[in-house]
């Protein structure tokens, strides 16, 4: 399951990212890492980006607002001023602000984490970093780099750790320590198409020719959905948002209650380059604690193009959206065929 919601989401949107530009290099410039590194701390369902889609509901019409993150920011400070124990209030936080850009929020959030449990636990070491390098627009190097070595002592097969050492030490030009490290993430079974992109580039660091790339054995939208999950839409565009949208972009799947859009329940992240593709829904994606999917009859399921690459609606934007529900049929066909006037 690790591999499916971290490295099945975070290193498939690295490899639409930074493959046109490692094409032309042939190596991990720094520029490239950078985009590594924002392009995993912007994916994946550990840190989805909320978005509101601006239009309306199947039943609440014009009225719905955009959902105010800040304000869950102002209440979960508020908890933990009253139980600054609390580390996993503190994650919360820290993958809220993460969410909403706030990098040096984030950071700190997760540096309060990190102390409260003594620097013991790989994943919030290796969650500091990405906080870091995104405050900091910086690459693998330093405390962030002390971070990631620090988590890979404590936990030697964290895919995450292994991932970022790799690209660390590429950047500085060892190669052979990149291969040793994705070698070992090859080792831990990722995906298929996952896999071919490691094959790869251990094959250039260790200077030879790389095989060429196998084809998947389903295709994402092939893949039976994860047995945890609430609900699963196969995402597409129609013809027509297709001829209209000439780039790459972020799409949002957002899950919301019909009757109380705002805030939305779960949300989760892909890139349009990604499309068609089916995208599973959990508890786990869930936004605020004690609010999962799981306690809802019928959902609103809307997909939604950003054109600006932000959370927030804007004009010209694409979206699809429909009401479901999970006890009679979790599994549902999403076309993107609208557009917010």
């Amino acid at each position: 399951m690790f591999w499916v919601i971290l490295v099945g989401l975070c290193l498939a949107a690295v490899l639409f990212a930074v493959w046109p530009l490692w094409r032309k290099s042939r190596r991990l410039t720094p520029a490239v890492a950078t985009i590594i590194v924002l392009t995993v701390a912007l994916s994946a369902g550990l840190y989805n980006q909320i978005g509101s889609p601006g239009v309306p509901s199947g039943r609440s019409g014009a009225e719905d607002s955009l959902p105010d993150m800040q304000e869950a920011v102002i209440s979960l400070q508020a908890r933990l001023s009253s139980n600054p124990e609390d580390i996993g209030g503190w994650k919360m936080l820290a993958r809220t602000q993460m969410t909403l850009g706030d990098y040096a929020g984030a950071a700190e959030a997760y540096e309060k984490a990190m102390d409260l449990e003594d620097a013991r636990v790989a994943q919030t070491l290796v969650d500091l970093a990405i906080a870091i390098m995104n405050r900091d627009q910086a690459p693998i190097q330093g405390r962030t780099e002390s971070l990631i070595d620090s988590a890979l002592a404590l936990e030697p097969n964290n895919p995450a750790a292994l991932f970022y050492s790799g690209v660390a030490a590429a950047n500085r030009g060892d190669t052979d320590t990149a291969a040793d490290r994705w070698e070992i993430l090859l080792g831990l079974n990722p995906p298929e198409n996952i896999r071919n992109m490691l094959v790869q580039r251990i094959a250039e660091w260790r200077g030879e020719s790389p095989p060429p790339a196998m084809p998947s054995a389903t295709s994402a939208v092939e893949q039976a959905p994860p047995d945890d999950a609430i609900v699963s839409a196969r995402i597409a565009l129609s013809d027509e948002a297709v001829a209209a949208i000439n780039t790459d972009a972020n799409v949002f799947i957002i899950a919301r209650d019909p009757a109380a859009p705002s805030p939305p329940i779960a949300v989760a992240r892909r890139m349009l380059s990604e499309l068609p593709a089916v995208v599973s829904l959990t508890d786990a994606q869930s936004m605020v604690e004690g609010r999962n999917l799981s306690g809802f009859a019928e959902l609103e399921i809307l997909a939604r193009v950003s054109l600006s690459g932000g959370p927030a609606a804007a004009s010209g934007d694409w979206f699809g959206s429909m009401l479901v529900r999970p006890a009679e049929n979790k599994s549902i066909n999403l076309t993107i065929d609208q557009q917010v006037p």
